[in-house]
């Protein structure tokens, strides 16, 4: 079977990086991507994809990149699930990022980070969805401890390791419930 993700687009906000209680870094963010055909009106429409990378790539996402930065993302798109506060279940399908590219150089981030300071325009994509409020947090929400400092040293020979293999929870989705 194949799980094979490519997005090119830009950021919509900053990542977000965080530590896992066992110390494992994780960012999330979101890629705004053009669909490459008109609608009706005969403007062409952006999808706003939620992502997630792991480990050493979190942290280069989280170093290297910000709001507006043009990134190629290749991965695999992967559906969890979590109970909110109110004691709901939600879905949440997102990529998980395994590379990423910058596709621009430094400068031009630069200068739109400096563009954005003087114009609250800004790049015009805004994050429509709620993911960084309501899900990001469930990465550490088992261990509630706080965050790790960003130089924190982490062994990240262990690639195998499944940061969700405590989680005895089975995924239940019905063929209404996919998005596809």
């Amino acid at each position: 079977m194949i799980n094979n993700v490519v997005l090119v687009g830009r950021l919509t906000r900053d990542p977000e990086l965080r530590y896992t209680g066992s110390g494992i870094a994780v960012a999330t963010f979101s890629v705004a991507v053009e669909r490459p055909f008109s609608n009706a009106q005969g403007e062409r429409e952006t999808d706003f994809v939620n992502c997630v990378a792991w480990r050493k790539t979190a942290e280069t996402i989280s170093n290297f990149t910000r709001k507006g930065s043009l990134v190629g993302v290749t991965g695999r798109i992967q559906t969890r699930n979590y109970t909110n506060n109110e004691g709901r279940k939600v879905y949440v399908t997102e990529i998980v990022c395994e590379n990423f590219q910058m596709l621009e150089p430094k400068s031009v981030t630069e200068k739109r980070a400096q563009n954005e300071g003087a114009n609250t325009g800004g790049s015009g994509y805004s994050n429509s969805s709620n993911y960084s409020q309501n899900s990001s947090s469930n990465y550490s929400q088992q261990n509630n401890q706080n965050q790790a400092p960003r130089n924190k040293q982490s062994n990240y020979a262990n690639f195998d390791e499944d940061p969700f293999e405590s989680n005895n929870d089975s995924i239940d989705i019905s063929d209404d419930d996919l998005p596809f």
